[in-house]
């Protein structure tokens, strides 16, 4: 059987999810599209019930699948929905739809609802991707609110750029927030993604929304200390060589070697979500022992450097979890953690509690 494993410690999800709602001090969804971030959207969010206020995800077909599942908990769609018609389903599962346009605005008005519905009202401070802007939020608001149908409303936004505190952008946001809310009544807020939870004391409002950090790759491209990493990518050397000075290493020949260097053959490549476009010296650790990628990723192998007599044939190659983080190898592959753990893919995914 090839070795590539992915790791799930579920464990650290829920002692994650457990800090950030301290820290939050609020409300607290667990965001689980995007198949929990390539965690298993399933298994995290089963390991979440009982725990979680509610979860997040980006469209019904990922909510169906949760209600399938046996989760009951509060659904969010991020996205609201995609066609008038989808509120009918919205509407026998209990889900809790964002309104962020004015035609979801409308099919919602028209719906013929057979029980009351949340809406999560979304509004554009800043990031300009969707969302009412300021100046028509209220009139948004106002026809949600005189619907016999909305059983309440919680009042959102989305920070653009919450991850770098030197911009003065979140700040801006939350001033056009507060500014456009002002005068309406009161109720329930939502603000905070992932960084602005851990960094914005000031946007922990009623709901947080948890995603990345969730998962224990810290927003800021630091190691947090107070989350841990939930997954864990990992596969085994399964042959070796060593090569003398001036040698090539793998496709293109990008890369020779300076000295005589045992290097060893790895069962992981791009087609399992590693990317491609790691470079050589990207990290990696083998038994425990930060080494690096040399050559090029392959589609499904990687070569790396065995350093002296450490290292050999069955040796674990840790890709990216504890001793090398997630955010390094995005780092080093110009890209963000995000999309590497959303990738991983084909390897053998292996649950522990």
């Amino acid at each position: 059987m090839r070795p590539l494993q992915i790791e799930i410690r579920l464990n650290h999800l829920r002692e994650n999810y457990q800090t950030l709602k301290q820290i939050h001090g609020g409300k607290l969804l667990a965001v689980v599209k995007a198949d929990a971030y390539g965690h298993g959207a399933v298994r995290c969010a089963q390991a979440l019930a009982g725990m979680a206020d509610g979860f997040a995800v980006a469209c019904l077909e990922e909510a169906v699948q949760l209600r399938e599942n046996g989760i009951d908990a509060p659904i969010v769609l991020l996205e609201g929905v995609f066609d008038a018609a989808e509120y009918a389903e919205v509407d026998r599962l209990r889900l809790w739809p964002v309104v962020g346009c004015q035609w979801q605005l409308e099919a919602l008005l028209n719906h013929d609802w057979q029980q009351s519905v949340y809406v999560w009202l979304k509004m554009d401070s800043g990031m300009h991707r969707a969302g009412f802007f300021p100046h028509h939020y209220a009139a948004a608001y106002t026809a949600l609110s005189q619907s016999r149908h909305v059983a309440g409303i919680v009042k959102m936004t989305h920070f653009a750029a919450a991850d770098d505190e030197e911009r003065g952008m979140t700040e801006m946001q939350m001033e056009a927030f507060d500014l456009a809310v002002a005068d309406l009544p009161a109720g329930e807020t939502s603000l905070c993604n992932s960084a602005a939870l851990l960094a914005y004391p000031q946007a922990r409002r009623d709901w947080g929304r948890a995603g990345l950090a969730l998962y224990g790759a810290d927003p800021f491209l630091e190691n947090d200390p107070r989350i841990r990493p939930v997954m864990r990518m990992v596969s085994r050397v399964f042959c070796d060589r060593v090569l003398q000075p001036h040698e090539p290493v793998g496709y293109g020949a990008t890369f020779y070697t300076k000295r005589s260097t045992r290097v060893g053959v790895v069962a992981c490549g791009y087609a399992d979500g590693y990317p491609r476009c790691a470079p050589s010296g990207t990290p990696v650790a083998v038994d425990g022992e930060k080494s690096r990628i040399i050559g090029r990723v392959s589609m499904d192998m990687l070569t790396v450097e065995l350093n002296g007599s450490h290292g050999h044939v069955g040796s674990e190659v840790e890709l990216w979890g504890d001793a090398v983080s997630v955010n390094e190898v995005a780092a080093a592959a110009g890209t963000v953690a995000y999309e590497l753990l959303c990738h991983a893919k084909r390897g053998r995914f292996v649950y522990s509690e």
